[in-house]
């Protein structure tokens, strides 16, 4: 899968480089992380919340509505699935990562989405992105040999459990809060994980 730079136009339509603000203490913090074989995400971490960048991310990146700040962590290189929210998210790299990105405009009618869609990009270590809600994005993918670090930034309660069933057409794609996936079958998700990504699961 050819990698590209988020600094390439093609980047233009998944997000932005966010700029102004100071990510030193957060990035520091992170080294505090775990960094499994596989992939492990937190989505509320006090150390992570206790930096300046947490007020400036809610006020700047977030209008000052309520955030959290927490992690994705560990090694991957697949693309396993694609998840949307009804909100911007903002990805720190701790180190060189890649992300997969798709167009929730390209999803069908009846809910699948073709993977070879998909665009790989690079983002630097220290660089803060916005992801805005149209796209399509699950766990970054490891570059290193020791794996990636990822600070994930969203509205508060988003990924956390759901407070009741939803089921047909697109509610029946929602696996938490704030969250719309779309599984592989070759992606390893638990059993009953909504299904919707066709072709191959695309891997670096």
């Amino acid at each position: 899968m050819k990698i590209l730079e988020i600094t390439d136009e093609a980047f233009r339509k998944y997000g932005k480089v966010v700029e102004g603000i100071d990510v030193a203490e957060l990035l520091k913090k992170m080294e505090e992380t775990p960094v499994p074989e596989d992939v492990v995400y937190e989505p509320s971490v006090d150390i992570l919340e206790a930096t300046p960048a947490f007020e400036q991310l809610r006020v700047k990146s977030f209008g000052e509505l309520p955030i959290q700040v927490g992690y994705c962590n560990g090694h991957n290189r697949k693309m396993n699935a694609l998840e949307y929210h009804r909100s911007s998210e903002v990805d720190i790299a701790v180190n060189d990562l890649v992300v997969m990105l798709g167009w929730q405009q390209d999803i069908t009618e009846d809910f699948t989405y073709d993977t070879a869609k998909a665009e790989a990009f690079r983002i630097p270590a220290g660089t803060a992105v916005e992801l805005y809600a149209t796209t399509l994005h699950y766990a970054p993918c490891h570059i290193e040999d020791k794996g990636f670090r990822c600070v994930i930034v969203l509205p508060k309660d988003t990924n956390l459990a759901l407070d009741e069933a939803h089921k047909g057409g697109e509610d029946g794609h929602m696996t938490a809060k704030n969250k719309w996936l779309l599984g592989h079958p070759e992606g390893g998700l638990p059993a009953g994980s909504p299904m919707g990504l066709i072709g191959e699961n695309m891997s670096l």
